[in-house]
């Protein structure tokens, strides 16, 4: 075939998809032509399709992804916006919203293909299941990648757009990960790290006036709290922050929510110099934490697998001062309902996810679940860590 349309569905994570040449977007059938005058004739070539969102494996999510066509022939739109960027096509949709979904299925990827495929390029953002908030939240971030204006996927219905050539899909390569071995520059988490103080690293010092006496310097500690609605809270939180002031540390309890500042919660992490936490979400924030910094996981029954892929490998490949601290089963609210019975929820919580990790038992751990420190043997930690 002469088609200049080319998919390569060889990765576990995703699938990724080019045309390299003229092409135009019809929003309206979500469908990019092939515009490559010697393809015209080209009748039996067969469309490709991709859902441009990097969790491929799995169905339920994906599912929800708009499908974007790829084809050529006789018949295409006219064009009617020209760029002379490229385009780069993917989806926000998924587990938007969720801070560590936003990293992990999406600037993470990002900042790959960039670097793998769009070295010192121009290109514009080609986005599907765009959302103002999303956009509004990380204009600096996007903006560090492109300066042109995005273009929103599904509300451009009556516009065509012409680019120069199109890539669909992002680039993964695992859970919160970088493998220099499979990026040109030999990229690495701490380069992503790099890449988010000069989107995040320009907040402003408050200005201290004469009157002001300075403080007596005292490391301070990071403490992420979670709301009541989810699951995995530290019950005895102001206990434990008692006991870390006392110890010596600047304690700021840390909540962030959809609207929190990612240039305040940056310049907050980044100055500080260690940050503790139940595995959640809220963690994901270890990205902004100065390499060399102390970051302890604070791991619920049941949960020592996705803690250790989700925030272990950020700790390691960040090269953070990683503690895990894994709680007894006397420290989970869940003794109070299992305790009595004869389950492998607190006996052997592997065993009963070995058999597959459903919504029922993903519940169990992940939302039903608090903690209550031992405050007598979580002082060690922080003493440590101090």
């Amino acid at each position: 075939s002469k088609s200049i349309i080319s998919c390569d569905r060889s990765h576990y994570f995703y699938d990724i998809c080019s045309i390299n040449g003229p092409t135009v977007f019809d929003p309206f059938e979500s469908t990019f032509y092939d515009l490559d005058p010697t393809n015209k004739n080209e009748t039996k070539f067969i469309p490709e399709k991709i859902r441009p969102y990097p969790r491929k494996w799995e169905n339920f999510t994906m599912g929800r992804i708009k499908e974007i066509t790829l084809t050529t022939g006789p018949i295409s739109p006219t064009c009617l916006i020209q760029h002379k960027a490229q385009a780069l096509v993917f989806s926000v949709g998924g587990y938007t919203g969720n801070f560590f979904h936003d990293i992990n299925d999406g600037f993470l990827p990002l900042f790959i293909t960039v670097n793998s495929l769009f070295p010192n390029q121009d290109f514009i953002f080609v986005i599907s299941k765009l959302e103002d908030w999303w956009v509004q939240k990380y204009k600096d971030l996007l903006q560090s990648f492109s300066k042109h204006p995005i273009i929103n996927l599904d509300k451009e219905i009556n516009v065509t757009h012409c680019f120069p050539k199109a890539t669909f899909g992002l680039v993964s390569h695992g859970f919160m990960t970088i493998d220099p071995k499979l990026t040109p520059t030999s990229k690495t988490l701490i380069d992503f790290h790099k890449f988010l103080a000069t989107s995040y690293g320009t907040v402003p010092k408050p200005v201290r006036t004469l009157s002001q006496p300075l403080p007596v310097p005292r490391p301070r500690l990071v403490l992420t709290s979670r709301n009541g609605s989810v699951g995995r809270l530290i019950l005895n939180q102001d206990e434990v922050k008692l006991i870390a002031e006392q110890i010596g540390f600047e304690v700021i309890l840390f909540e962030p929510r959809k609207n929190t500042s990612l240039h305040e919660s940056f310049g907050l992490i980044h100055s500080s110099h260690a940050m503790i936490g139940v595995h959640g979400a809220a963690l994901t924030h270890a990205l902004f934490l100065r390499p060399g910094s102390i970051f302890i996981q604070i791991i619920p029954i049941g949960a020592e697998g996705v803690s250790d892929l989700c925030f272990g490998k950020i700790a390691r490949d960040m090269k953070l001062v990683y503690e895990k601290y894994k709680i007894g089963i006397k420290e989970s609210s869940l003794v109070a309902k299992f305790a009595k019975k004869d389950s492998l929820v607190l006996k052997n919580p592997k065993a009963l996810q070995e058999k597959g990790w459903s919504k029922e038992i993903m519940d169990i751990y992940l939302r039903e679940q608090n903690i209550k420190l031992d405050l007598n043997r979580f002082r060690i930690n922080l003493e440590i860590a101090y």
